[in-house]
């Protein structure tokens, strides 16, 4: 089976600066769950990698971050969809751990979970830091303009000009199906 990787404030939900730290502030982007239901009819494994530093910051607890979780994969599967599983980083950014994006952690305990090599797996995130960890593992990156990543498309252009960028979720997810279409 295909896998895909999605971060997710600013790709699945409304990102905020102030940290989502309870179910009542997971707010799904629209289409981002039909996006995600999509994907699960055309064969992909869904997972999810996202920091949250938040949980380091106090802001809230692992209960808390549970439940917010719980309610994204109710509110997927109510449309149908699927998240095999969700990972994440609790650490801050000076902690200095091997988890917290950009660096790899998240996205090796996917392969390793799957058995699969991540190369050219679409890895889709709003902000520099999604696409440097998908590029350092040779996944395929992919920018969304939602979330934060309006304000990061120049700095993509300006360092990763081959990196594409899709106006959200559901244009990606069209994208891919279009392309295993053609490929089959």
């Amino acid at each position: 089976m295909k896998l895909v990787i999605l971060d997710r404030d600013g790709v699945i939900n409304q990102d905020s600066d102030a940290y989502i730290k309870s179910p009542d502030e997971w707010i799904p982007i629209d289409n981002s769950l039909r996006a995600i239901a999509k994907l699960s009819r055309a064969g992909y494994r869904v997972f999810v990698a996202t920091n949250q530093s938040g949980l380091a910051r106090g802001l809230f607890d692992i209960e808390t971050l549970n439940a917010i979780h719980q309610k994204m994969i109710d509110a997927v599967q109510a449309v149908g969809g699927s998240i095999e599983a969700i990972l994440f980083c609790p650490h801050g950014p000076e902690d200095h751990c091997d988890c917290r994006k950009p660096k790899t952690g998240l996205y090796e305990e996917i392969g390793l979970r799957t058995q699969q090599s991540l190369k050219e797996v679409p890895v889709i995130g709003d902000s520099l830091r999604d696409i440097q960890a998908a590029i350092s593992i040779k996944a395929y990156p992919i920018l969304v303009r939602t979330g934060n990543g309006e304000k990061t498309v120049e700095k993509l252009r300006a360092t990763y000009p081959q990196v594409p960028v899709f106006k959200d979720l559901f244009s990606v997810t069209e994208h891919l199906i279009e392309q295993q279409r053609t490929n089959q």
